[in-house]
């Protein structure tokens, strides 16, 4: 289990049938995926039975982002568009409106480099943020992502077209920021121990 002291990131379970849906169908989410439709229950318990192939098989992976400190599922972060042979996923996040701002984006973000890097060995993490997404563009931006193109036109919003940026980070970049915060804890510890 991916998990740090604040969150753990799970598997999807049947009990999330409920805030699956709740999230799936709520408007003012749509905006971030490629779907513009509601979900029937029937399907995202169908979507729920499929969870049990793995990342190699479904070239997908959703993880339910949970709060320890709450108790509560607070959002989801997903793995999508595995490619293999050129070594790259894609990364989709949502954290559901009561709990932005608490930090469990940043979090689960982490989590998933750890895993994406270490665990499944891929060269490329990236994701694809709406220009107006401010928050997202700080949090990938803080996280040492690399800003490398621009998509024009290329979400519908209400009043017309927004642009997309491309965010990546490297497998080689995610080892060496890591092993540089190893390096300065070490000789931190080493200060301190004088």
């Amino acid at each position: 289990m991916l998990e740090n002291e604040k969150i753990k990131l799970r598997a999807v379970e049947p009990e999330d049938l409920d805030v699956l849906y709740r999230w799936e169908n709520n408007p003012n989410y749509w905006h971030a995926g490629e779907l513009r439709t509601p979900h029937s229950k029937f399907a995202l318990k169908q979507y729920i039975l499929s969870t049990e192939k793995d990342i190699y098989e479904s070239k997908q992976l959703r993880f339910m982002i949970e709060s320890k400190t709450l108790n509560a599922t607070v959002g989801t972060i997903d793995l999508f568009d595995f490619d293999i042979f050129n070594s790259r996923v894609a990364l989709g996040l949502l954290i559901d409106e009561p709990y932005r701002g608490k930090g469990f984006a940043e979090e689960s973000v982490v989590l998933i480099e750890k895993y994406v890097f270490n665990y499944l060995k891929i060269n490329q993490l990236y994701a694809q943020i709406a220009e107006t997404n401010e928050a997202s563009t700080t949090l990938f931006v803080k996280l040492g992502y690399e800003k490398n193109c621009i998509l024009k036109d290329w979400i519908a919003v209400e009043n017309g077209f927004t642009n997309v940026v491309l965010f990546q980070k490297f497998r080689i970049n995610y080892t060496e920021i890591h092993r540089e915060k190893t390096q300065r804890n070490t000789e931190i510890s080493q200060k301190n121990s004088l």
